[in-house]
């Protein structure tokens, strides 16, 4: 039966004694609790109002329960508060008490908890932002950039303590190298001409800037995206680029005209020197051959005078003889009648050929003038000799 019918064994189970039949007291309950609580990490237990218990001692069982769960606690902690893991694109800066310590690489890192701050900072991510801006050139004149810049964190450290805001600094960087690289070039150069070089030299200058401040920040591209005047002379800025670019198709028309004509030229030239080369050698082939040919016939001449002259006449009469017309008068015996001929008519060139008739009384005409030039040719000869018989003794 319950401990409260009539017959029970009237034990109260929250102490009453079953002198009690109603609930128990809360603050009874709370008390007793602290009570055990103090107990078990050795404190007093709390009696009544105006009594006091002495200590009592944690016993050694619960002493080593209680060092274990600790340990168990501090490892729970560890593993939950002081392991992390660094991705491959990124670094972990890590401060200690507040001060920077050291930069952790990719991979799993431990640190202690509570102590330690991690920051992990992804250091292969390529950001990007693009600047607009009108600026005067080197001939005072305004120009309207756009550009973009892409930029990465190269430097964890100094990118979260070096620098209060590296992505501001960046900013102003870009701006001041733009207008320094602005400044130094002609409008021509930025609009047409020197464009991707303008853009080298900007971002040569950001970076020594993002150095000099220490921002951990590179500058991996600077794309000068468009370039042109103001609105107000866009006009006249776009007859002049027009005319730039005629210029230019004009001096590539000249020079490939220059690259056809020249090159013939040049052939030609070379062409009549070895022509003159070639005419040069021949002529002095033939002055040696005669002047050799000349100095034999003079040496047989010396050896035999007579045989010598006697055969210069002959080959010299069948020279004359072979390259002149002929005309034969057959003139019987006994005939003494001279016999003039046209002879205007007869060689002329309306014939063009030699008379097949044989005309009477010619053939003592013929041989007379054919003797007259043998003999003419000889005495040239002989004279030509005899000077070069002449200059020889002289020498």
């Amino acid at each position: 039966m319950a401990w409260n019918e009539p017959g029970g064994n009237d034990r109260d189970p929250w102490g009453g004694g079953g002198k009690d039949q109603g609930p128990p007291d809360l603050d009874e309950v709370v008390k007793k609790l602290q009570e055990k609580i103090g107990g078990l990490f050795g404190g007093r237990r709390g009696g009544g109002s105006g009594s006091s218990g002495g200590g009592a001692k944690l016993p050694r069982g619960n002493r080593r329960l209680i060092l274990v769960l600790a340990a168990v606690v501090a490892l729970v902690l560890l593993g939950i508060k002081g392991f992390y893991i660094v991705q491959p694109a990124e670094r972990g800066v890590v401060q200690r008490l507040g001060a920077f310590y050291t930069v952790t690489t990719p991979g799993p890192h431990l640190m202690i908890p509570f102590i330690d701050k991690v920051t992990v900072i992804n250091v292969d991510q390529v950001n990007k932002f693009g600047h607009r801006a009108q600026m005067l050139t080197r001939d005072e004149n305004i120009v309207d950039i756009t550009l973009t810049v892409q930029y990465r964190i190269q430097d964890a450290a100094n990118f979260l303590f070096r620098d209060a805001d590296p992505v501001k600094t960046i900013y102003n960087a870009v701006e001041s190298a733009l207008r320094e690289v602005t400044g130094k070039s002609a409008l021509d150069e930025i609009i047409t001409q020197n464009r991707s070089a303008i853009a080298a030299m900007v971002k040569q200058n950001t970076q020594k800037l993002l150095d000099f401040y220490q921002t951990g920040l590179v500058v991996t591209n600077v794309n000068i995206q468009d370039a042109k005047p103001p609105e107000e002379v866009k006009d006249a800025f776009d007859d002049a680029t027009r005319a730039m670019a005629d210029k230019e198709r004009v001096q590539n028309q000249a020079e490939a005209y220059a690259n056809d004509i020249v090159p013939r030229a040049r052939g030609a030239a070379a062409r009549q020197i070895e022509d003159a080369k070639a005419y040069t050698a021949k002529v002095v082939s033939e002055a040696k051959g005669e002047s050799r040919r000349f100095l034999e016939l003079y040496e047989e001449y010396r050896k035999a005078p007579e045989v010598t002259r006697q055969r210069l006449y002959l080959d010299t009469m069948q020279e004359v003889l072979t390259d002149t017309g002929k005309v034969i008068l057959d003139v019987k015996e006994g005939g003494g009648n001279v016999t003039f001929l046209p002879l205007d008519r007869l060689l002329g060139p309306s014939t063009g050929k030699p008379v097949p008739e044989v005309l009477p009384g010619y053939e003592s005409l013929q041989a007379e003038s054919a003797a007259q030039k043998v003999v003419e040719e000889a005495a040239r000869k002989l004279e030509r000799k005899r000077n070069v018989d002449r200059a020889r003794r002289n020498r």
